[in-house]
């Protein structure tokens, strides 16, 4: 009998074991070379690598340089543009401060379990979305490829509107501001102002003429927007050198691009409160509106914010966590980063509001000169008596409140030809009623406020340069939802990768800076992210719940915190969330089926905005979107239910372990040691070589779509190098 026969009998009787860990606890002492052994795939060492539980081995996955900078990222991703010129618009339309009521309990109920779940499930697995999806069952590895499709469609018209904010900023140092004034028009005869500024304003004529030089119409495309172009090129020109090495680039500029924007939403905060007409915004913005709270519209815009607010569904939550230590406190970062998102919104509200008074004050007042104007050339033609007016008024220098006093009188008065003297109430809450969001607050309310301040160059170039980091945060979480799960599934070069997918982003982009651009923006923003985000996260929760099991997922919590998290998140993932999620799936479709699909078009002549039905092109556009965006997960659960694609091939169910890390497994090894669970006696196999071992999964036995507590469940056996001969020892 060989000298080690005795060793290849232990590991022949010694019972299958499922973990690594409990496997090189088993090991001799003596086998240190064991554990230092190497594993070659493809004759090179695999880098990107995990360390299994129990391993005292670094890890080789890339990882943050520190908890804030991980932090910051996940601020960043998170806080974007819609915290800006979204929240304030449906805070003023939805009941003011009672808004923030259904915003916090949706918050608490959807928003933290919902992230908490994303940031435990990247962290835990160590991969992007596809891995993790395809590591809990592969058969949902299509929501995984889900959130890629949708990530590229975001990504695709996201860096259009930081190309828009980057055009405003290069155009801001100057003084005056070029949307200033309406411009001139020269003919041989006289001078007179554009008529499409006249009829509109002149923020409202640069943003549609002079930025985008819009066309009326989808169907006409009118060419490319050099200017626009350029800034696009420029904007994924930015976004690529910043992803190019990963989270060791890109971490570093979150430094910069998370957090100066709350300085200069600091700044606009103390400017605007020193400003005449801020408080009347701000009194606006809180004074609650609670019957209009009860509405269910209120209730599902709400929870739509929440919902987008945390960047769910996206993969950059999981992608940003995949690098993380496991034994990270991710529900304290998943709290955090979601009041901070919260209060960031707020700020931003106060901001927008404590502008929009200060606008609307200027506004107030000249519309009380020029009704004014009115009332004293009425008062000359005899149409109104000299008797109505108050002896104390002065029109020299009307106050708003007094106006309103002489307007109630003559109205009361003149009630029945009150309506031809063309006198207009000048009420500062009818100017902030006007809503606004999104462009139209950014770039026509926003910059038009800016004009009235001093020194209007530097406050326009700090908001633009704050629009572009904040634009910036969130288009690194996207990318990176792209980038790192394909990286992790087909083990490409990430910096090849990320320059291919900007230049073919960029290419694609480019119907969006047409002159028909912000129509196309319009649509894929209406339709190629809410449903299918929607339904990725609804099979998130199904899958870690009901396929992986929430009571095997509340251990594995427990065992990465080092504590149990509350029941209050067991039954938010089990019952609560999934039920809101529906709902607010339902409510969604249904107000799709309600609202007429169509866009708001810019008319010349009539310097307007006018509803467009969709060209049946178009519908068929906003369709595709939609499919395309969910079609990954039918498919790839077919793909598996029919076993169309051999899980051995290299895909992510195929791993081995060496020194406690996920590797591939090579396919096809030659001399597989099945004869070992075969009843071959011993002295039939090879013996084993203790520098050239390996772990490797029992070929021939069934494919198991789940990973019980992160393993496969039929263990590992201890086998050997086929083709070594047994004298070699």
């Amino acid at each position: 009998m060989p000298k080690n026969s005795k060793v290849v009998k232990r590991e022949l009787d010694d019972e299958v074991i499922e973990s690594v860990k409990d496997l090189l606890s088993n090991e001799d002492s003596s086998d240190d070379a064991f554990k230092k052994s190497e594993l070659m795939v493809g004759d090179r060492e695999e880098k990107d690598v995990d360390v299994e539980e129990g391993s005292d081995v670094e890890d080789e996955r890339p990882a943050w340089n520190s908890k804030l900078q991980y932090i910051l990222a996940q601020v960043g991703f998170s806080v974007g543009l819609g915290n800006v010129w979204r929240f304030p618009y449906l805070c003023q339309k939805n009941g003011g401060g009672a808004y923030l009521v259904p915003y916090l309990i949706l918050l608490l109920i959807i928003g933290i379990p919902l992230f908490f779940l994303e940031l435990a499930v990247g962290q835990r697995i160590r991969r992007g979305s596809i891995g993790v999806w395809n590591y809990i069952s592969p058969k949902l590895g299509g929501i995984g490829f889900a959130s890629c499709v949708v990530c590229f469609f975001v990504a695709l018209y996201y860096n259009v509107i930081i190309g828009w904010s980057l055009f405003y900023f290069s155009q801001s140092f100057q003084h005056p501001l070029p949307w200033d004034q309406c411009p001139l028009v020269k003919n041989t005869s006289h001078t007179f102002v554009e008529p499409e500024c006249e009829k509109s304003s002149a923020t409202t004529y640069y943003w549609y003429r002079e930025a985008l030089n819009i066309s009326s119409s989808l169907s006409e495309s009118g060419g490319l927007n050099w200017k626009m172009t350029i800034c696009l090129l420029a904007a994924w020109v930015m976004v690529c050198l910043a992803m190019i090495k990963g989270i060791q680039s890109s971490g570093k500029i979150m430094y910069f691009s998370s957090l100066f924007p709350y300085v200069v939403l600091l700044c606009f905060l103390i400017r605007g409160l020193l400003l005449n007409g801020s408080v009347d915004g701000i009194r606006h913005m809180f004074t609650p509106k609670l019957e209009i709270m009860l509405e269910p519209k209120v209730w599902r815009e709400a929870a739509t914010q929440v919902f987008f607010a945390l960047g769910l569904g996206f993969g950059g939550v999981i992608a940003f966590s995949s690098y993380n230590k496991r034994d990270n406190n991710c529900h304290f970062d998943a709290v955090l980063v979601s009041f901070i998102n919260f209060f960031t919104s707020v700020l931003a509200t106060l901001v927008v509001f404590a502008v929009l008074g200060f606008k609307a004050n200027i506004i107030n007042e000249k519309c009380v000169i020029q009704n004014s104007e009115k009332i004293l050339k009425l008062l000359k033609i005899g149409n109104l008596s000299q008797d109505m007016i108050p002896h104390h008024i002065n029109f020299s220098s009307i106050t708003a409140e007094d106006y309103n006093l002489v307007y109630d009188i003559i109205q009361e008065v003149k009630e029945e030809e009150f309506d031809s003297l063309g006198l207009k109430s000048c009420q500062i809450e009818d100017e902030l009623n006007k809503a606004v969001q999104g462009t139209g607050l950014a770039f026509i309310a926003f910059t038009e406020a800016m004009t009235h301040f001093p020194a209007s160059p530097f406050w326009s170039v700090m908001f633009f340069l704050m629009l572009v980091n904040l634009g910036l945060g969130s288009m690194f979480g996207t990318i990176e939802g792209i980038i790192t799960p394909i990286v992790d599934t087909f083990k490409v070069r990430k910096e090849i990768l990320t320059v291919i997918c900007c230049l073919v982003a960029f290419f694609i982009g480019l119907i969006f800076v047409q002159r028909s651009g912000n129509y196309f923006v319009m649509m894929f923003d209406d339709y190629s992210a809410t449903l299918p985000l929607l339904i990725v996260v609804i099979l998130e929760n199904i899958a870690v719940t009901r396929i992986y099991g929430i009571d095997k997922f509340m251990e594995d919590l427990k065992d990465m915190l080092g504590f149990s998290p509350s029941q209050y998140y067991y039954y938010m993932w089990k019952f609560v969330s999934p039920l809101v999620l529906l709902c607010l799936l339902v409510a969604s479709i249904v107000q799709m089926g309600l609202s007429p699909p169509g866009y708001n078009a810019w008319i010349e002549d009539t310097a307007m905005e006018q509803f467009h039905s969709y060209p049946t092109w178009g519908m068929i556009v906003c369709i595709s979107l939609m499919v395309l965006a969910i079609l990954p997960v039918p498919i790839v659960f077919m793909v598996r239910r029919c076993n169309l694609i051999d899980d051995s091939s290299g895909s992510l169910a195929s791993v081995s372990y060496k020194r406690g890390r996920i590797i591939k497994e090579p396919v096809n090894l030659e001399g597989d040691n099945t004869s070992l669970i075969h009843g071959k006696s011993p002295s039939e196999v090879p013996s084993p070589n203790f520098g050239k071992n390996i772990y490797r999964k029992q070929t021939g036995s069934p494919t198991l779509d789940t990973a019980p507590n992160g393993r496969y469940g039929i263990g590992y056996l201890m086998a050997d190098m086929p083709d070594m001969p047994e004298s070699d020892l």
